[in-house]
Parts: structure tokens; sequence; C-alpha cells
């Protein structure tokens, strides 16, 4: 069995606990290789799977991976996570269906491109703090943090963005700071392992790159019941799915559901790197 695992140009060769599971799969007589996704020289008839890793620069490139997810399909190759699933969680506007479906998230307005809103308008009057961010990005592309007395400032600015991006406004919670982000982990939809993310001193965001700390945590068995129902909302098998958001009073209130790239956190969770290869065998067996 040949396996492309999907990376970016700026990393050739995975992050690298991510080139730790070559070596993993060869043990299963599985030939995995690094593929950058966007490299025209590839023939992708030659995978027999391909697998999402590091894909970091996808919504720099939106109309590039949107046509190249398209030719990928009509190649018949499989993928992992699937092509409709990866379809449906690149763009954030998922959050709402999710919502209608009565999970629980962050209290979040979505906006549509070109839809010429005032964010005086639309902010709910008690939000004292507000996260902007595009639904087409990842680690905090485009993102900002903005007090309510700075919202018309930065309307201009905002504004020119809306014309050819959906956005996603959300109030900021405090507790991202005291308690920080809560990532549960699954493999094959069977928990594996949750990582706590806290902001550096003074930042908001919780990527290593800004300053975040990681610590590994154990869940309770009710908190790890409800982000499960969360991803029990989606109809396809998923080999790996991050669950993020924030714990509060025992109830997750998500965030987002990363099903593209995910840091996995591989090295923090001993064994789990194994555990995803194994999860790996299982589902290439169905």
């Amino acid at each position: 069995m040949k396996v492309g695992i999907l990376t970016c140009a700026r990393l050739p060769e995975l992050l690298k606990s991510d080139q730790k599971l070559i070596p993993l799969f060869k043990e299963y007589n599985i030939t995995a290789k690094a593929v950058i996704w966007d490299d025209e020289s590839i023939d992708w008839t030659t995978f027999d799977y391909l697998l999402f890793r590091n894909t970091w620069d996808y919504y720099q490139k939106e109309a590039a991976f949107k046509d190249w997810l398209q030719k990928i399909e009509s190649l018949g190759i499989k993928t992992l996570n699937p092509i409709a699933t990866i379809q449906q969680n690149k763009h954030k506007f998922y959050l709402k269906e999710l919502e209608n479906k009565g999970v629980l998230i962050l209290p979040t307005i979505f906006l549509e491109k070109n839809s010429n809103k005032n964010l005086e308008t639309v902010l709910p009057k008690n939000w004292q703090k507000i996260v902007i961010k595009p639904a087409f990005s990842a680690g905090s592309y485009l993102t900002k943090l903005v007090d309510r007395s700075e919202i018309a400032s930065i309307q201009d600015e905002f504004q020119e963005h809306l014309i050819t991006k959906d956005f996603l406004l959300q109030e900021f919670r405090p507790e991202i700071k005291e308690l920080g982000e809560t990532s549960f982990i699954f493999f094959n939809g069977i928990f594996s392992h949750a990582i706590n993310k806290k902001p550096a001193e003074g930042d908001f965001r919780v990527q290593i790159q800004y300053g975040g700390n990681y610590t590994l945590v154990e869940p309770s068995i009710k908190l790890i019941t409800q982000a499960k129902a969360i991803l029990n909302q989606i109809p396809e098998q998923l080999l790996y799915a991050r669950i993020d958001g924030i714990v509060k009073d025992n109830q997750l209130h998500l965030m987002e559901i990363e099903l593209i790239e995910p840091d996995l956190y591989f090295d923090i969770a001993i064994g789990s790197r194994e555990r995803f290869v194994d999860a790996f065998l299982e589902a290439v067996k169905t």
C-alpha cells in the first residue's frame, strides 16, 4: 500500500511530529511519503490513500484548494478524512448548522460577504470584547480581538475584507485566558487524548507560535461524552477529529471542529501516534 501524507510547500518534509508516522507505517509494509498538495508534478493516481496532515496554507489558496479537491475526487482517490468532510469543514459556517442542531457554541454572528453590515448595529449590546475572523481560515489568520470602543475605528478595514470573505463575530469569553481552550482528539470516533491550551500573557491566541502553553489533561467522562456527541453530528467516518472548546461549569462550549489539518499533539500524548496508525489500519479495512 502506498500512502501520500499531504503537506504544504513550507513544510515539504512534514512537521517533525508527523514525520515519525512514516517509520510506523513501514512496520506494516505501508510505504508512506510526504507530498505537497499543490505540487503539479505529482501523479496522484500512484497513491492508494491520501492522508491530510500539514496542508497549512490551504486557506491562503482558496480557489486552488477547491480545484484540487475536485480533481482528487474525480480521480477516485481515497482520502482520510473524506473529501466531503474537508469540503464542509473548511468553511466555519458549519458552526451555524451545528447550532441549529442543538450544539452549544460560543455566541456567534455569521456575516456573508458583500452584506455591507455595520458592526455597531449587528453586535449585541452586552458584548464588550469581540473576536473577528474569516470563515475560511486557520491559525488565527486575519483574526482580531477588539474592544467595543474600537469597533467604529476598524469598520472601514473590516468592510474591505467583507467584500470578498465571509466572517464570524464571536463574543470573547475571559475563560479563554483563565481556563484555556481544550482540544479533545478522537481516532475513528474513539477518544484518544485531550490537551489544554492557554495563551501567553497579554495575548488571546492559544497557538504555540504565539506563545501558547499546551498541557495534557484528563477530562471527565461527562466532557468526553459531550465532545463525542458533537462529533456524532458528522455523518462520515473520520480517521481523526479534534473538538476545540471552552469548558465552563463542566459544560463544553464548542469553538471549532478541526477535521482537515489539525495538530494532534502526538509529542505530548504518549502512544497517540501508535493509536493513530492503528486507527488508520482499521479504517482502510472497511
